[in-house]
């Protein structure tokens, strides 16, 4: 079982990612910064130095509304440059009612989502060529409309799709402090054999809520996280780091992606010797 280990691929730490390519296992790409052809092309060149997998934001998956066929083309042009082996988009939608909403919204968690979700998923199956991991969003609010708590959702959105599953740890950390259930017992309901992806990140108080802001350096319980699930995935996983702001030295930011392979390496002992 080889894991993999990277970062988010970001203009302003690209000098330092492309200098320490040897401690680096993975590149994660934004589809939408890789739109014109120009781009792509940046892209094919990155993957000479690098392996990338595609991180898309735009879809609005999870949604009785139906996925963009412009920005699924799109998605479709930046996995076929980047030559990657898997995609991901979040369990979120980002447009209602003919508004753009900017911002990755928790959807209801409810059947009618689920079925929307459902669509949505065969549509960007058949234009992408590949199915995405799915990722579990932060929420500073409890989805209005719903009718089952986020461990159920996240277990009824894996049974359901039977897609790989993208972990953010640190939207899960985020979630579990502001609505106060235990983000063990999330990790545990999950399908071992459908984790496929981590991202990790960092945050801060917003008053009485704990932000997910990717500005800050991923905290400890985020790493504890890292290690049960490590433990519990059967799969080989793509751990990335997330940074939009705040830039530390890169040198920081590989001290993260070590303790990353640790909170894996314990994690990866500990299920070798519970004989699972």
């Amino acid at each position: 079982m080889i894991d993999r280990f990277g970062i988010g691929w970001r203009p302003a730490l690209a000098a330092g990612i492309l200098a320490c390519a040897d401690r680096i296992d993975v590149v994660e790409a934004m589809a939408e910064d890789f739109v014109d052809r120009a781009a792509l092309a940046t892209l094919r060149a990155l993957t000479r130095t690098l392996p990338v997998t595609v991180h898309a934001l735009s879809l609005g998956l999870a949604s009785t509304i139906p996925v963009d066929e412009e920005r699924l083309a799109a998605v479709a042009r930046a996995v076929a440059a980047a030559g990657a082996p898997a995609w991901s988009e979040h369990l979120a939608f980002v447009r209602a009612g003919g508004i753009e909403i900017g911002h990755l919204c928790a959807p209801p968690r409810c059947a009618a989502t689920l079925d929307g979700l459902m669509r949505n998923l065969r549509r960007a199956r058949a234009v992408v060529g590949a199915a995405p991991w799915l990722e579990n969003v932060a929420t500073l609010i409890e989805p209005p409309g719903s009718d089952r708590d986020e461990t159920a959702w996240a277990r009824d959105v894996a049974a359901a799709t039977g897609h790989p599953l993208l972990v953010d740890l640190h939207n899960l950390h985020a979630n579990s402090v502001n609505f106060a259930f235990d983000p063990a017992a999330w990790i545990d309901a999950l399908p071992a054999a459908a984790i496929s992806g981590v991202h990790l990140a960092g945050g801060a108080w917003l008053e009485e809520r704990w932000l997910d802001d990717h500005r800050h350096d991923v905290p400890d319980p985020v790493f504890a996280l890292l290690e049960r699930l490590a433990a519990h995935a059967s799969r080989p996983l793509t751990v990335i780091i997330e940074r939009d702001g705040a830039f530390p030295p890169m040198g920081a930011l590989l001290a993260q992606l070590d303790r990353a392979r640790a909170a894996v390496a314990r994690g990866r002992r500990q299920r070798v010797l519970a004989g699972v």
